[in-house]
C-alpha cells in the first residue's frame, strides 16, 4: 500500500520551495527523470480493464524500467475522515523489454509522459518520497527529446509514503504532520481533488528566498 496526497505550484515558486524542503529534510534532492507509459488491457484480457505503468528512469546511466500497477483507494468512514489517500500499489523492476512483453500480451498504449524535476527521499515518522516534477506530453511515440508541458508554468508536487494494512494510520498521521510545513507555498490533497494554488505563496517564497533556507523548522 501506499499513502499519497497531490497539489500544484507554481514554476516561480518551485526553488524556494526547494529550499524548503531542503531544510525540512536534511539530505540533497536527486534528479528526476521519467518516461512514464501507461497500457491498457485489451478485450483478451477480460471484460475488467485494467491499467499498468511502466516507468523508465531515463536519469541512470544504463535507464531501469519499473512496472507499477495502481490499485483501488482505501473506502469506508475511516478513509473519508483522512486528507491522505490510501490505496494499494505494487512496483517491480523490470527489463528493457517490457514494453514488448505488455503489447505481446494484448495491452494497448493509452498515453505516455515525461516527468521532469527532483526528489527528496528522507525519513520523518515513516520513509517519505517527496516528488517536484514538470509533467511533459509527447509530440510523436517515444520521442521524448521533443515532449513539451501540459501545463506550462505550473509543477506537480506529489508526498508519497509505502504503508501496510496494519501500519497505514501511523504512516498517514507522518504524511500529514509533514505536509503542514508546506502550506505556505502549496495546498495538498488527495488525487483528483486539488484545490489549486495558495495566493499567499509569493510572499511565502520571496521570505524564503530572503532568508537564504538557513531557518530551521
Amino acid at each position: 500500500m501506499e499513502c499519497v496526497v497531490q497539489g500544484i505550484i507554481e514554476t516561480q515558486y518551485v526553488e524556494a520551495l526547494e529550499i524548503l524542503l531542503q531544510g525540512l529534510c536534511g539530505v540533497h534532492r536527486q534528479r528526476l527523470g521519467v518516461h512514464e507509459i501507461c497500457l491498457k488491457s485489451g478485450p483478451n484480457l477480460g471484460f475488467v480493464a485494467s491499467e499498468v505503468r511502466l516507468l523508465c528512469d531515463i536519469e541512470q546511466a544504463e535507464p531501469t524500467w519499473t512496472v507499477k500497477h495502481v490499485g483501488g483507494a482505501m473506502r469506508g468512514a475511516g478513509a473519508e475522515q483522512i486528507s491522505v489517500l490510501v490505496r494499494s500499489m505494487v512496483e517491480s523492476k523490470a527489463s528493457k523489454n517490457v514494453l514488448r512483453l505488455f503489447y505481446a500480451l494484448g495491452y494497448k498504449l493509452d498515453y505516455e509522459l515525461l516527468r521532469v524535476g527532483f526528489t527528496f527521499h528522507f525519513h520523518r515518522g515513516a520513509p517519505i518520497t517527496v516528488t517536484v516534477s514538470s509533467v511533459n506530453k509527447m509530440l510523436k511515440l517515444h520521442a521524448t527529446d521533443e515532449a513539451v508541458p501540459v501545463t506550462p508554468g505550473i509543477q506537480l508536487v506529489e508526498v508519497t509514503a509505502p504503508a501496510t494494512s496494519e501500519n497505514y494510520n501511523e504512516v498517514v498521521a507522518a504524511v500529514s504532520s509533514f505536509c503542514e510545513y508546506l502550506a505556505p507555498l502549496l495546498h495538498l490533497s488527495k488525487p483528483g481533488a486539488s484545490t489549486g494554488v495558495v495566493p499567499t505563496a509569493a510572499a511565502a517564497a520571496a521570505s524564503l528566498m530572503s532568508d537564504g533556507g538557513g531557518t530551521t523548522l
